[in-house]
């Protein structure tokens, strides 16, 4: 029994060892690129310096983005550490937008998906300067979409040009990226991403409620929505997410 349990832990122990490696190389990788380069050079004591300030960890270890579509704002949340909760750390505004209130479900038509994701693609020499890929189309987008005719390549990126994506200018790019640069090379292979049409408040709701008036469709979507925007509203950590085969989110603490 003892020996395979020295075996069991030798196994995990490069398991680890692998991931680190993996994860440092990662960084290495984007640091070849002269933009990532660059934007190091610029944008690193500034990034110290705003995690100091908030008393949490460099590099992070664990980071979550949260968009915002009626107010137009990317906030970007660290924790401690990986149970820890998590706290604001800075809030990024769009410098332009496209489509409307409500989910992305076909391609062509404009819109910033909403919906829970995560970053998938990094992008370091994007036609936007840099960009994060956001894994749209999701299963409940597959589900609840148009078949065969879902679009893609939604990322956040620079510029202040867009067609269903989210450009915070060069500058926010520079930081956003390098931030979760770290936050992936610290470990955290999926960067979790929440996407609402607006803040889920008084005056939120209001204004969401008068847009659905006539729409049942819309005003479930959203209600399932921000079920995981109060989990995390009230806990300051994010809930786990799976979705069923209607399409719909099941959120769990």
């Amino acid at each position: 029994m003892g020996f395979k349990l020295a075996i069991i832990f030798f196994a995990l122990l490069i398991a680890s060892s692998i991931q680190r490696a993996s994860a440092q190389s990662f960084k290495a990788q984007q640091l070849k690129y002269s933009r990532v380069k660059n934007a190091l050079a610029e944008k690193e004591a500034l990034i110290k310096e705003m995690f100091r300030r908030k008393k949490l960890p460099y590099p992070p270890t664990k980071i979550f983005i949260r968009i915002f579509k009626r107010e137009r704002i990317v906030e970007v949340w660290a924790g401690r550490s990986r149970e820890s909760q998590l706290e604001m750390l800075k809030a990024y505004n769009f410098c332009a937008t496209s489509g409307s209130l409500g989910p992305k479900r076909r391609m062509g038509d404009g819109q910033i998906p909403e919906g829970f994701y995560y970053i998938d693609r990094f992008n370091p020499v994007s036609n936007f300067h840099l960009s994060l890929g956001v894994n749209y189309p999701n299963q409940s987008d597959r589900t609840l979409g148009v078949k065969g005719r879902l679009g893609g390549d939604i990322f956040i990126h620079g510029d202040c040009v867009t067609i269903g994506c989210v450009p915070i200018t060069d500058d926010g790019i520079k930081e956003l990226y390098l931030i979760a640069v770290e936050a992936r090379s610290s470990g955290r292979s999926r960067i979790p991403v929440h996407i609402f049409p607006s803040r889920f408040d008084r005056n939120g709701m209001k204004q969401l409620e008068s847009y659905s008036l006539n729409n049942e469709t819309l005003r479930n979507f959203w209600m399932n929505l921000k079920e995981g925007y109060d989990f995390f509203e009230r806990h300051r950590r994010l809930p786990t997410i799976t979705v069923d085969q209607r399409g719909r989110y099941i959120v769990r603490g």
